[in-house]
């Protein structure tokens, strides 16, 4: 009940008045029935702002640093990502990937819309980045389409490390469903989901007007931290 309060009452309105979102392609999310909504991820307003357009309630599976914040805002924020039906995914360790997959296909399995961001993190300047495979897997073997959503002035409003976000129009395009039932039973193959989960970016770069980057995300965001220059300020003389 309070994920559609937030939604038709509290948090909906206010955002479709503060960033009057452009839509295009809304009526490509089937109004009924088990599909991926896949899309890039340029800011963390983009957890608000497609849901809050959509006709139907989607589900994210969302990083579990969300869920285990300190102190009173941890609290509230865990209680707002549970309350919105958002799913906690630990993105640390071997088995990481595996756990998001059936977190994922167990929304799928109740013929409900999921969300994923392929990248698996944010965007740090704006660039579309290689995506990981677990979203193919999952439109694999719960023989469910996938719909390539593309964010557009998220990163402009909100850039990495900025709190409160720019008021500005967005907007938010979907593109017609993709469909994999070609590649049915072929989850486990590495080139078949490279394959699609290749296809699936490739649709979203259509959308989205991006520059591609053939890398991992994480991998490029922590190869520039370890290039940056120290911050340790020399010690001083007595």
């Amino acid at each position: 009940m309070f994920y559609y309060v937030l939604k038709h009452v509290v948090l909906g309105p206010v955002l479709r008045l503060l960033f009057r979102p452009r839509i295009e392609g809304l009526d490509n999310i089937p109004e009924d029935g088990a599909a991926i909504v896949a899309g890039n991820h340029l800011s963390f307003s983009d957890h608000f702002l497609m849901p809050a357009i959509l006709k139907r309630r989607i589900t994210f599976l969302a990083k579990a640093e969300y869920f285990t914040g300190p102190g009173v805002k941890g609290r509230l924020t865990a209680f707002f990502f549970r309350s919105a039906g958002q799913i906690p995914v630990d993105r640390s360790g071997k088995d990481a990937g595996q756990a998001a997959i059936r977190e994922g296909l167990g929304v799928l399995a109740k013929g409900e819309l999921l969300g994923i961001y392929p990248e698996g993190t944010r965007s740090h300047d704006g660039r579309l980045y290689k995506g990981k495979v677990g979203v193919a897997v999952m439109a694999i073997t719960a023989g469910v389409p996938v719909i390539p959503c593309a964010m557009l002035g998220t990163f402009e409003i909100q850039p990495p490390g900025q709190k409160i976000p720019k008021i500005k129009q967005v907007a938010i395009r979907f593109g017609e469903p993709l469909d994999f039932s070609r590649y049915a039973g072929m989850e486990n193959q590495k080139a078949a989901i490279r394959a699609v989960t290749d296809e699936i970016m490739y649709a979203i770069l259509e959308l989205s007007g991006q520059e591609y980057v053939d890398e991992y995300a994480a991998k490029v965001k922590a190869t520039k931290q370890e290039a940056a220059p120290s911050r340790k300020f020399p010690k001083l003389r007595r």
